[in-house]
């Protein structure tokens, strides 16, 4: 059994998380669970280059980033007071706050690549030495250099490098989409067996979520069919260009299928490409003309394109197939 924490290694909830999870770990019976790490962003517009965190929080924006993991109705010196005492409480020790604002998109490509280099348990022995470099040690975990030496001494010794041939990003990118069409919003999230719980909760709270979720026993769906759900999550999260991405893969192997290439339109229409929306939906509808919301968004993509004669017909004949579309 196998549960993900969703989470940002830039998010002292993530790592007090952790340490509550430990603990009810310990108390389980039943299965023995495996932990695995998934990349979650609470400050994506964080620079390539990291900035000392006292002086980037006077950016209202930041501050609003720092602040999206803790909390609700708390300022940023109240939830830094109140998260340095929780982790002393936790094992964490006294020392505790980061000092650099970080974009941790190369540290989740680490997490990603240590897990499948040695599995979970070398990942989550380099998720622990990257938090505590972060939080404790007051380290740039957002500089490759000191990544390197964090995955070497958590065991990975070829962390550094394989992050220097760009390793992860394809899969870490991918996985932050699939985050997003999961609903993901909160660092921590811990989801085993289709269950989810959000936030650092008490480890008794934990542990009472494990027990439940192991007596579930919920239905996999095939790879592709979940790939293609969360696609149209996505485009109806009003991010198509995230949905094209995960749709590659399919459409590649599976490109004449009729439902892949509609979602396929709606992505590129949703994303101003409009050009290939028009010849996808053309061919749709060149192979199967009885599809109402084929013409309805074929018609509605040369209207944008400003061919309001050639769209009139397919409109039409959109309401006359389906009223609910007119």
């Amino acid at each position: 059994m196998r549960i993900e924490i969703w989470a940002d290694v830039v998010c002292p909830w993530a790592y007090i998380g952790r340490r509550r999870l430990e603990r009810a770990l310990r108390n389980h019976e039943g299965e023995k669970v495996e932990v695995v790490w998934r990349p979650y962003l609470i400050d994506p517009a964080a620079p390539a280059v990291s900035e000392p965190l006292d002086e980037a929080v006077r950016d209202p924006f930041v501050e609003d980033a720092m602040l999206s993991c803790g909390p609700a109705g708390t300022t940023l010196e109240e939830n830094w007071a109140r998260v340095s005492e929780i982790a002393a409480a936790e094992g964490l020790g006294d020392r505790w706050g980061a000092a650099w604002r970080v974009d941790s998109r190369r540290a989740h490509r680490l997490l990603a690549l240590a897990e499948e280099e040695g599995g979970p348990a070398l990942q989550d022995a380099v998720a622990e030495r990257v938090l505590r470099a972060h939080f404790v040690e007051e380290r740039d975990i957002g500089d490759p250099e000191v990544l390197a030496a964090l995955a070497t001494e958590a065991g990975f010794g070829r962390g550094g490098s394989a992050l220097a041939d760009g390793g992860g990003e394809r899969l870490v990118r991918e996985r932050l989409l699939v985050g997003k069409a999961e609903g993901v919003a909160t660092s921590p999230t811990f989801v085993l067996n289709g269950m989810s719980l959000a936030g650092a909760q008490p480890s008794e709270l934990i542990e009472e979520f494990l027990g439940e979720a192991a007596r579930r026993s919920p239905r996999r769906l095939p790879e592709e069919v979940e790939r293609l759900r969360r696609a149209e999550a996505l485009v109806d999260l009003r991010d198509p260009l995230g949905a094209l991405e995960l749709l590659g893969p399919l459409l590649e192997e599976h490109g004449s299928d009729r439902a892949l290439r509609l979602l396929a339109a709606r992505a590129y229409y949703h994303s101003a490409q409009l050009g290939r929306a028009r010849r996808t939906l053309e061919g749709l509808i060149a192979d199967g003309a009885d599809d109402a919301y084929a013409h309805l968004l074929l018609g509605t993509t040369l209207r944008r394109q400003g061919e309001k004669e050639t769209a009139g017909p397919h409109l039409r004949l959109a309401a006359v197939m389906d009223p609910s579309l007119a």
